[in-house]
């Protein structure tokens, strides 16, 4: 029946210039569930919330939008948000400046008159903080607050508009463990009060954990949508309707082992904040073999990422203060990434959208940025070379594209991340630095980097791994390092590792001294 369901749309059809992004879609919602919402990058599944939210308006897609039984056309978002509809994006739309409660009110703000009455506005934002259990002062400033936190002012933020159907895209994709366990908690209680999520996510043990109803889109199509609550689902079963057929071991094998020829070294490398004079990374210290992968584990917070950026030249404001690296052999300290980049070190960000790629600028001009020298003739960039590299890479990496001069910005994630590192891989690196290499993206394309990453050790490459996933490091590497509080605090050979070896080394404290 029509009143069992709180959203219904019907036959969508969203095309952009040279692809059809969904197809004929029919997609139904129940009145107070929580609807996974699955698919690989470039599947629809984002194409067909913007549609419901607003940001496509009606005029600019086929179909229709039920919403609690009555037909809409929403021309904007704000048509959206005022039928109960909030939507919150993986890249959060908060003011650093601003505190929680003009956060949460930015846009809603309550008035008297022509005033802004900030002291009611402080009451109901303390009022809806304590409904997402953010449990702090409301004048504290959002630059002051963790990933997950800034997470619940968002949705804090909806639910102060009286949401009644909440959209999350990839709400997880940046919290640890922890945070995202809170997450899914609030979800459930949002649904007890008699709110109706939507949530997109890759992270399949999660919509398993969470999921009433679950729908794969695949190629812009439904494929399937299953009632938790009705049968029993498995990973394998979402990854078959996903991809379209059977991944029986995400991690793929590897044909050669690491040799032993040490080809990077870091010893007692440690760095400090120049303005603080904290303790950032203290005496680390670690190899790297010739064609081996090197897994960094530890949790958010413990340094793995500015250990990276400092071997990589590239730490505004901190200083390192002591340590050696030995790159072949050879002692080296790189000033500037370009040091790190004539020397054969590269490093892909874990910001791919906002470090790592130039959204604005096509896939050629992206896949060359690193290595732009080597096609400059006096001060001409040779672009008849430069399309054919690009092209070369489009294909050797199957990087899904209509053209390589098609925006960046326009691909799907996978298709980002790939494009992300195979800028790299043109610099012909001897070591490749891969910071959250598969974050944001789904399990199809998770194996399409996994089975380049082994392509490039098969050649000789060597690899850092740093990831926030334990099982992808455990699944992928030769050897692991685990970090906790800017300081390595175990080695593990893989066969020897397991999640709670690496956990418990993960948890180790120490004193981190000022300097």
């Amino acid at each position: 029946m029509a009143g069992d369901f709180i959203l219904e749309m019907r036959s969508i059809t969203k095309e952009f210039p040279g692809v059809k992004a969904l197809d004929n879609v029919a997609f139904q919602v129940r009145r107070g569930e929580i609807h996974c919402l699955v698919g690989e990058n470039g599947a629809g599944k984002s194409t067909l919330m913007k549609i419901l939210s607003g940001v496509y308006p009606v005029g600019t897609f086929e179909g229709e939008i039920i919403l609690n039984g009555q037909p809409q056309q929403f021309r904007s978002i704000g048509d959206s948000t005022l039928c109960g509809i909030a939507i919150i994006y993986q890249e959060l739309a908060v003011f650093p400046e601003l505190t929680i409660y003009e956060n949460i009110f930015v846009g809603n703000e309550i008035t008297e008159g022509m005033v802004i009455d900030w002291n009611e506005t402080i009451v109901r934002a303390a009022e809806v903080m304590r409904r997402v259990g953010l449990n702090m002062d409301p004048a504290t400033k959002v630059k002051h607050l963790s990933v997950g936190q800034r997470q619940l002012v968002e949705i804090a933020k909806a639910l102060s508009k009286d949401v009644q159907l909440l959209i999350l895209d990839e709400p997880t994709a940046a919290l640890n463990d922890d945070d995202s366990e809170n997450l899914l908690n609030l979800l459930r209680d949002l649904k007890e009060q008699g709110v109706t999520s939507i949530m997109i996510s890759h992270k399949l043990k999660e919509v398993l954990a969470i999921a009433d109803t679950i729908t794969v889109l695949r190629d812009g199509k439904v494929i399937k949508s299953m009632d938790a609550r009705e049968q029993k689902i498995t990973e394998q079963d979402i990854i078959r309707y996903m991809v379209g057929r059977e991944i029986e071991n995400i991690y793929p094998a590897r044909k050669s082992s690491p040799s032993k020829e040490v080809v990077f070294e870091l010893r007692n490398w440690s760095v400090v904040d120049r303005e603080t004079r904290r303790e950032i990374l203290h005496k680390v210290n670690l190899k790297v073999h010739k064609g081996e992968i090197v897994g960094i584990a530890g949790l958010m917070g413990a340094g793995r990422t500015e250990l990276a950026m400092s071997l990589f030249g590239n730490v505004p404001g901190y200083e390192i203060t002591e340590g050696e690296m030995l790159v072949k052999g050879r002692p080296m300290r790189f000033r500037h990434p370009y040091d790190a980049i004539e020397n054969g070190v590269a490093y892909a960000t874990e910001d791919r959208k906002g470090k790592g790629l130039i959204l604005i600028q096509d896939v050629k001009f992206n896949i060359s940025i690193a290595g732009l020298k080597r096609l400059v003739r006096g001060l001409v960039v040779n672009e008849n070379e430069e399309i054919a590299v690009a092209n070369r890479f489009k294909e050797a990496f199957d990087i899904r594209t209509p053209s390589v001069q098609t925006l960046v910005g326009t691909l799907s994630g996978g298709n980002q991340q790939k494009t992300a590192v195979v800028k790299w891989l043109y610099t012909e690196p001897d070591l490749l630095i891969l910071d959250e290499p598969t974050r944001g993206i789904d399990v199809g394309a998770k194996f399409e980097i996994y089975t380049l990453m082994n392509q490039l050790v098969e050649q000789g490459m060597s690899i850092i791994m740093i990831s926030s996933e334990l099982l992808e490091v455990l699944g992928m590497s030769d050897r692991i390092y685990v970090m906790a509080e800017g300081t390595i605090t175990g080695e593990l050979p893989a066969e020897e590792a397991t999640e709670e070896t690496v956990m418990a080394m993960a948890t180790r404290t120490r004193e981190v001294p000022v300097r």
